[in-house]
């Protein structure tokens, strides 16, 4: 029942996807997810070429199952992380902006699985067109840059236009096998994760920080805003959140100009590449000049609460799902809870259907 097209083209076990959160989803927490069985991404847009270098090697330290690595086409060293790719043999690559018809060529020649995420079934088509193996569909409960559209109308619909052509994965609200379960029956091949991950034994975010998920406890306290870069994002409700809501345009803009200049550092790119990174995103991804301008943002305010463990500075990118979860699990032990409820409530179906057909022969 858990073997799928997606375990098949990606070599996992089950059809669990571990997605690759920014300052999150480092070698420990990929490497558990892939061990425990699912199958886990390197987060490769917020780092440089060289880190993730170190990362793909570390992982290989650490499991010897396959993973993928995430990026962006508009990150200044996207080609060196496609190279990086290839010459290690990850087996997929995730991203959210399409990288072209170039990059997706040359990947696919490679052998490597592309694997978008989108939130739109209109994006969903036109990723497919460009070359797509497998789809993965946010719906807007889920974590990060996300849509309005909830997962229990999206993920039907994107099955129905494009499921017979590829693998469709099913993310947004996911974290138990109640969920993978459900998904599987409107026809996706598997789920993926962010949140649950995130709120692992393997998590690499600092414990305060940690505990503000934890300590959520309300869905409706984890919000959509644009207050960040211009693009919808879904985040928990806090004070620099909170504050950023009320500041006016010029002060956002001043905010990201300065976080422009810490995410240059931080990646070693030069300012021309970034500036040039910015007006590619304006033209060609739907975005206005100051979303382009804005998007060093999140990555920088994300940092000081995913990193420095500084979690009323910084903001807190989540799922609604973290609202009604209340304990870290590991990977293994999250992994094999869903598996176990997934089948449990599988042989639970299949019960009542053969108790329904014996009632009706007896009648």
């Amino acid at each position: 029942m858990l073997e799928t097209r997606l375990t098949e083209l990606l070599g996992c076990k089950y059809p669990i996807v571990q997605t690759a959160m920014g300052w999150v989803a480092d070698p420990r927490l990929v490497a558990g997810s892939c061990n425990a069985g699912g199958f886990g991404f390197l987060a490769g847009a917020t780092i440089p070429a060289d880190e993730m270098e170190r990362d793909i090697l570390r992982v290989r330290e650490l499991t010897d199952r396959p993973f993928g690595v995430n990026f962006h086409m508009y990150q200044p060293n996207a080609a060196d992380i496609v190279d990086m790719v290839i010459r290690h043999g990850v087996r997929a690559v995730s991203y959210s902006r399409s990288p072209g018809p170039e990059f997706i060529g040359k990947l696919k020649d490679a052998g490597v699985v592309c694997m978008p995420t989108v939130g739109l079934t209109k994006h969903a088509t036109k990723a497919v067109e460009l070359g797509a193996d497998v789809i993965t569909v946010q719906g807007g409960e889920g974590g990060g840059h996300t849509g309005a559209v909830p997962t229990t109308l999206l993920i039907p619909q994107v099955i129905d236009a494009v499921g017979d052509k590829v693998p469709v994965v099913a993310a947004g609200g996911f974290k138990d096998g109640r969920g993978l379960l459900a998904a599987m029956a409107w026809g996706a091949d598997g789920i993926a994760m962010g949140t649950r991950f995130l709120m692992t034994e393997e998590s690499p975010v600092p414990r305060e920080t940690l505990q503000r998920y934890i300590d959520c406890g309300d869905p409706a306290a984890i919000v959509r805003s644009t207050a960040i870069d211009g693009m919808p994002q879904r985040m928990i409700l806090n004070e620099v959140l909170s504050d950023l809501e009320k500041a006016g345009a010029l002060r956002k803009l001043l905010i990201a100009f300065r976080n422009g200049l810490a995410f240059r550092k931080h990646t070693g790119a030069s300012l021309l590449s970034l500036v040039k990174s910015a007006l590619a995103m304006s033209r060609d991804d739907s975005m206005t000049a100051a979303q382009a301008i804005m998007s060093a943002n999140a990555p920088m305010i994300i940092q000081k609460a995913m990193v420095d463990g500084d979690p009323s500075h910084g903001v807190l990118p989540s799922g609604q799902v973290a609202g009604v979860i209340d304990r870290l699990l590991s990977c293994e032990e999250l992994v094999q809870s869903i598996v176990t409820e997934a089948e449990q409530r599988l042989a639970l179906l299949a019960l009542r259907n053969d108790t329904s057909v014996n009632q009706g022969v007896a009648s």
